[in-house]
Parts: structure tokens; C-alpha cells; sequence
């Protein structure tokens, strides 16, 4: 079973025909590669022109039993069914299979988020004795202190990060960059990090510029930080089903519900552009860093 032609073919479709972005063509990938993985996993050997909508609803289960939301299901459905729009365009099968899939209902719930209470619980489950441990907390503070989604703290860079001005550079996505403000706490403990940790792990080539590294010396995963992550609630003994985007979700909440003003928490986050958006008025960033230590509960550090 070789699915990687019809991949290829389907990347250079969505970046020709659909003019989308590498992270946007890398998404739709991995949910076919999910898929294939299934397959692989219950020793089907098929080919694309092969899958019926019995197989699919079977994947389904699968990634169900395997505990993904609902949400996540919903947009895995999705790229399945313009990966197979597009075999079907390219004559590659005869019918949709996925054109019948029914997607699970998402409802328009939100995300959990964590209370003020259950953030210091996590951090509180940190085990500063390890060599872990600072990097934990210093990773913990960016998640939450800044608001970053997961891969944009996996790439932060020491360059990126301007101590004397209190701001981080942050590429998201679209390959966008913006400046977000840094609490105190979260920039002394980053300190703390590099100055007593970090110089001494045996960096690889390459990623010396990397903040985040694991024991080997290279850059942090993203399922390394589902993982820490994870293991933290289970200690904190919070029940809630968190990730890192909880703690995005929970920054953006908390600096609303403490009265920080709505533009600059969108300008932060990185939802859209306020240089090229009329919409939205332009914040300077003393006006940016100074909603972030007056409304944020971490700002002035533990």
C-alpha cells in the first residue's frame, strides 16, 4: 500500500488550485495520513480507489474510541472529503466515498478553560527538582502569559524575545509575525531557564537558537507538550480535558473577564491583522504591553 503519489498530487493541488499555505496543505495531509495510519493498523492493504464509505465510518470509530473531540473529528471529515473531491476530479475513482460521511455535531460549546485557582495548581504540580522542571514552568508561562498557540512556543526563539522592551516576536499563522507582550514572571523565569538549565544540556546542531529543547538537545515537540501537559493535570488533580490551546483560550478569558480591552486581546492572539484591517484601530504597543500587566493574573510573576 503506497498512498504518497496520490499525496503529492493532492499537496500540489491545494497549493495550485487552491493557492493555500504550506501549513494549510500540511493539515489536510495529516488527515489523510491519519487514515492511512488506520489502515495500517488493521492490516488493509488498499488503495485509494478501493475505500467505500464502510471503511470510513470504520475510521471514524476509530479515532472516536481513541478519544478525539468531536471538533477535531468534524476537520478531519473535512480534509478526507476534499482529498477525495480531488481524486474524483482527477479520475482517480468513480465515486465520493466521503460524500455521505456525516460529521459528528460540534455544537457551539466552548473549550474549557481554567479559573486563576486551577493555573496555580498546575504550576504548583511541577517538580522544580528535575531538569525538567524549569523548562516545565517557564514553557507554562509563555502558554498562559502569552497566550501563544502550541506551535508557535515549540519555534520561539531566544532572538525572538526582547527583554529590555517586555515583547516576544512571534511567527503564527499564515506565517504571520506579531509582537505579543511578556509579563515580568514570564520573562524572569525564562531567565532563570537559560542562565541555569538550558547551558547545560548538550545542544544539537542547528538548534542552538531554539528556547524550548528536550533532553537531547533539540527542539520541543508539540506531542511532547500535549504530553507534559497531560501529566500535569493528572497531578493537579484537575479532571477538566485541557491541552495547550486551554491555556490560550484561558489567557484571552481572563484578560476580558479583567477588563482588558477586546482589540488588544485580538491584536495579541494573533486573530487578524489590525495593520491591513480597518476594522480595528491601531494599538501601540505601550497600550498592548500595559493591558497585559494591569488585567493579566500572572503578569507581575509568582
Amino acid at each position: 500500500m503506497n498512498w504518497t503519489p496520490y499525496i503529492k498530487g493532492f499537496s500540489a493541488f491545494l497549493k495550485l488550485e487552491r493557492s493555500l499555505s504550506e501549513n494549510s496543505i500540511e493539515a489536510y495531509n495529516r488527515d489523510v495520513i491519519k487514515l492511512i495510519q488506520f489502515l495500517d493498523y488493521h492490516q488493509l492493504d488498499l488503495q485509494p480507489s478501493d475505500i467505500k464509505l464502510e471503511v470510513l465510518q470504520d475510521f471514524l470509530k476509530w479515532i472516536n474510541q481513541l478519544g478525539m473531540s468531536a471538533r477535531s473529528q468534524a476537520r478531519i471529515i473535512s480534509g478526507l472529503r476534499t482529498f477525495f473531491k480531488y481524486l474524483l476530479l482527477e479520475n482517480i475513482i468513480r465515486t465520493n466515498p466521503a460524500e455521505l460521511l456525516e460529521s459528528p455535531r460540534t455544537g457551539s460549546t466552548l473549550p474549557d478553560t481554567l479559573n486563576v485557582d486551577e493555573i496555580g495548581k498546575l504550576f504548583d504540580a511541577i517538580d522544580l527538582s528535575s531538569t525538567e522542571g524549569e523548562r516545565n514552568k517557564t514553557m507554562l508561562e509563555f502558554l498562559y502569559g502569552c497566550g501563544l498557540r502550541v506551535s508557535e512556543m515549540t519555534n520561539l526563539k531566544i532572538s525572538d524575545v526582547r527583554f529590555n522592551d517586555g515583547f516576544i516576536s512571534v511567527i503564527g499563522k499564515g506565517n504571520k509575525q506579531r509582537l505579543v507582550p511578556a509579563g515580568e514572571g514570564a520573562l524572569r523565569q525564562l531567565q532563570v531557564y537559560i542562565h541555569q538549565v538550558r547551558c547545560h544540556i548538550n545542544i544539537q546542531k542547528g538548534q542552538e537558537d531554539y528556547i524550548f529543547l528536550n533532553n537531547r538537545g533539540k527542539k520541543l515537540s508539540r506531542v511532547m507538550v500535549f504530553y507534559i501537559i497531560k501529566n500535569l493535570a493528572e497531578k493537579a488533580g484537575i479532571r477538566k480535558t485541557i491541552s495547550p490551546h486551554t491555556f490560550r483560550h484561558s489567557f484571552a478569558t481572563h484578560l476580558i473577564e479583567g477588563g482588558a480591552d477586546l482589540r488588544a486581546v485580538q491584536e495579541m492572539l494573533g486573530h487578524a491583522s489590525i495593520t491591513t484591517t480597518e476594522i480595528y484601530t491601531h494599538l501601540d504597543r505601550d497600550y498592548l504591553r500595559s493591558n497585559i500587566l494591569q488585567y493579566h493574573p500572572r503578569s507581575r510573576g509568582q
